[in-house]
């Protein structure tokens, strides 16, 4: 089953519940396109789907590992072969919900086969990022592979490192050898609806959001994850709301400053999100606001992808 569809968006935009109401209408099972999701434990700071939602729509690719593990993109890819697989068996359909572009880079796409990570070299890199700061890689980046120096926020260190890596090990830019990530061998056929909300109501639910991950027990769960593992993987310790905890158990900063942080670089992210998505010229966006019900939403996804999803033989329930 190479067609595929996608529902994204930045998060706390609504994709959860736009993605419950899709599935009363269209026979699918979601498959989770978040790249946290994967880690046991990490629940709360994640906002993974609760168990009352998994259990009204089969969700996959979540708590896979845990989070002292590593986890790669490549071995994301692999196991979606296998869920997409198993969902056609049962007469579904996949429906990849969340908000890591570059998961659906690598789902639309294909995946990149790029050096693996050199952390002697990333190391170093972090090293003189933070001696000469991260707009003096940006500049060296720029040197080597203007394509990605332009492409790349001057400020995103973990992506100007992992271009001047695969530089350095490769002696190519990275912004030429993921030219074949367009090759059509690879892609599949995919229809990509996307959620915006007005960036000032958007902001407003991550703050509550925020706020609501604290009150929940966010720092129980760390305290509770670093107990048990003694300490977090090196993808796992980087995630949103994971790396701002750490460093306030750690004695770095007092809980208010942790909670306003956390706000702070989420907003942040959903920025980020938000220029990912806008490189992807196929995506539909839907709008939702504080008066728009999820179930609306998901009626005008269908009635937009209606006719090209029935050319395809997805049977549509409810229209």
């Amino acid at each position: 089953m190479r067609e595929v569809f996608f529902l994204v968006g930045p998060t706390a935009s609504g994709k959860t519940a736009v993605a419950l109401e899709l599935a009363a209408i269209i026979p699918v099972e979601i498959i989770s396109l978040d790249s946290m999701n994967v880690y046991r434990g990490m629940d709360i700071g994640t906002a993974k789907p609760t168990p009352a939602q998994r259990e009204r729509v089969p969700h996959h690719l979540i708590d896979l590992v845990d989070p002292n593990e590593s986890f790669s993109v490549g071995r994301y890819a692999a196991e979606v072969t296998r869920v997409i697989a198993k969902i056609a068996e049962r007469g579904k359909y996949p429906l990849f919900v969340g908000g890591t572009p570059l998961y659906l880079k690598v789902m639309t796409s294909g995946l990149f086969s790029g050096p693996s990570a050199d952390w002697e070299l990333r190391g170093t890199l972090h090293e003189r990022a933070e001696n000469e700061g991260t707009r003096a890689l940006h500049e060296e980046l720029r040197h080597v592979d203007a394509l990605s120096a332009e492409t790349i926020h001057p400020n995103d260190l973990k992506r100007i490192v992992r271009a001047l890596e695969v530089f350095y090990k490769t002696g190519r830019p990275i912004s030429e050898l993921r030219t074949e990530w367009s090759d059509p061998r690879t892609g599949r056929r995919s229809l990509i609806a996307g959620i915006a909300r007005d960036r000032h109501e958007l902001y407003r639910r991550i703050e509550t959001r925020v706020d609501e991950m604290f009150a929940a027990g966010l720092v129980e769960e760390v305290q509770s994850l670093l107990a048990k593992f003694g300490t977090l993987g090196r993808e796992a310790s980087q995630a949103l709301g994971y790396k701002e905890m750490l460093a306030y158990l750690a004695g770095e900063q007092d809980l208010e400053s942790t909670v306003a942080l956390v706000k702070r670089n989420t907003r942040r992210m959903a920025k980020r999100q938000l220029t990912w998505f806008r490189s992807f010229d196929n995506i539909r966006w839907f709008t939702m606001g504080r008066r728009t019900e999820a179930a609306g939403v998901a009626r005008e996804i269908v009635e937009t992808f209606g006719a090209e999803l029935e050319s395809r033989d997805w049977k549509l329930d409810g229209r």
